[in-house]
């Protein structure tokens, strides 16, 4: 994995419905960020990483299942200032297997939000999706 030299906030966030365990939710967010600090607030999960690590696995499986466009094209859409952010699969997730939602209502459970934040938050894109034609 290659380095990132900008300072990147990674935060994700996840409901917890009445039906799900905890420790489910928890297993689903950390396997797919590393590292993560969490906490529950609510009726939801919090975690938050200023280590760009955090998102390794995605970077891998991003690469390893060549599906750049796809997460370029959700992360450049979503930009809004210095942030950007995209929706993962919480079923998908605790199954160990990292799948990208286009809206919320594709993960019946619904979805872990990923919010990336930085001064450079195009760098990050770069850096995460690399372009390619």
């Amino acid at each position: 994995m290659r380095s990132l030299n900008v300072d990147c906030k990674i935060s994700a966030y996840c409901a917890i419905n009445p039906s799900e365990d905890i420790d489910k939710i928890r297993t689903a967010v950390s396997n797919v960020l590393i590292d993560m600090d969490e906490k529950i607030v609510g009726n939801s999960l919090i975690a938050n990483s200023n280590n760009y690590e955090s998102l390794s696995k995605i970077y891998e499986i991003i690469r390893a299942k060549n599906i750049k466009k796809v997460y370029r094209r959700n992360l450049r859409q979503n930009i809004v200032d210095d942030s950007t952010w995209f929706y993962l699969n919480k079923q998908a997730a605790f199954a160990n297997v990292i799948a990208l939602c286009d809206e919320d209502g594709l993960s019946p459970l619904g979805p872990i939000k990923i919010v990336l934040q930085s001064k450079n938050i195009r760098d990050v894109i770069d850096w995460l999706v690399p372009y390619e034609e």
